[in-house]
């Protein structure tokens, strides 16, 4: 196995000392080097996970997106066509379904994204097809819901900087290293008016990946996988069970709805279940805020910074 990564939100130390895998430092959009990549080394699939991912700053920066996720997927498709790498995996988002029409939703609901973020992962699930009408590209495309949680044995998690996901925030508040957790709108058609999302642990996300690797190994067609729990919870719903596996009080604050954010997203993972014999083995919301909790201990212990 070989990781391509620029590290611009990565880290070498988890790289180095978890995955103890060869690491090549550069960008999915370096034509040349990828072309040696290629060349250099017997590669038979490529997963792609890289992206910009966080909604405000694609509804701010749209175009950092469009060059980061869309040219940079284009580039390394091309690259990969051009060096007959016949297998390709990529990580998309429900982000793609927009508003959706139906709850849960699944693969067959239409595609309207409602910000630049889930527009870029849209137009690389068209290019990715359009790649394999015209030159046999065979992939899996995965639509993630909410990734969260951590390894059960505390040695990978996340640690985005700024952080922006909601779980790793809400337990940053429990630690003291932050003062507060927001609430960005409580006026939404849910049952207490904030967003209601779909938690899927980490390793069951990976599990997935090796499974679709698998699938089309063993001769699958080209397919898309919704990849989620098929269970919500609210914003508040992940607090109060935040502060059930911590002990800790978290405080609250409340502020207007953020702009590019769906009121409910559900998935309907049947297809997965079905196709690729995948089953979740951490589906328990509490269970996966609590491996998250012990990594951000691990990771963060006698960090008690507290940042606004």
């Amino acid at each position: 196995m070989l990781i391509l990564d620029t590290l611009e939100r990565g880290h070498r130390d988890l790289v180095e000392s978890v995955l103890k895998t060869e690491l090549i430092v550069g960008d999915i959009g370096d034509r040349p080097l990828l072309d040696w990549l290629f060349q250099t080394y017997p590669v038979t699939a490529v997963m792609h996970f890289a992206a910009y991912i966080e909604v405000g700053e694609s509804i701010h920066s749209p175009d950092r997106f469009y060059q980061n996720n869309v040219h940079g997927a284009l580039t390394l498709l091309q690259a990969m066509v051009a060096a007959k790498i016949p297998y390709f995996i990529f990580s998309s988002t429900a982000a793609v379904y927009g508003v959706p029409p139906e709850i849960p939703i699944s693969e067959t609901c239409p595609c309207a994204p409602i910000n630049p973020y889930g527009r870029s992962k849209w137009m690389v699930e068209q290019m990715v097809a359009d790649m394999g009408t015209a030159y046999g590209l065979k992939s899996v495309i995965f639509r993630y819901f909410n990734a969260a949680g951590a390894d059960p044995h505390s040695r990978l998690g996340e640690d985005h900087r700024p952080e922006t996901h909601l779980i790793p925030l809400v337990l940053q508040a429990a630690m003291g290293r932050r003062p507060h957790i927001a609430i960005y709108g409580t006026d939404y058609p849910t049952p207490d008016g904030t967003c209601i999302r779909d938690y899927i642990h980490v390793v069951d996300l990976a599990q997935a990946h090796v499974r679709g690797l698998k699938y089309l190994l063993s001769g699958g067609n080209s397919q898309i996988f919704n990849l989620g729990n098929a269970q919500g919870f609210s914003v508040r719903q992940i607090i109060e069970t935040a502060q059930r596996v911590t002990g800790c009080s978290i405080p609250v604050i409340e502020g207007d709805r953020r702009a590019g954010d769906p009121a409910i997203l559900v998935a309907n993972s049947d297809r997965a279940r079905c196709l690729l014999g995948w089953q979740p083995q951490y589906p328990d919301i509490e269970q996966i805020i609590h491996h998250a909790w012990q990594w951000h201990q691990r990771r963060h212990r006698g960090n008690h910074i507290i940042m606004s």
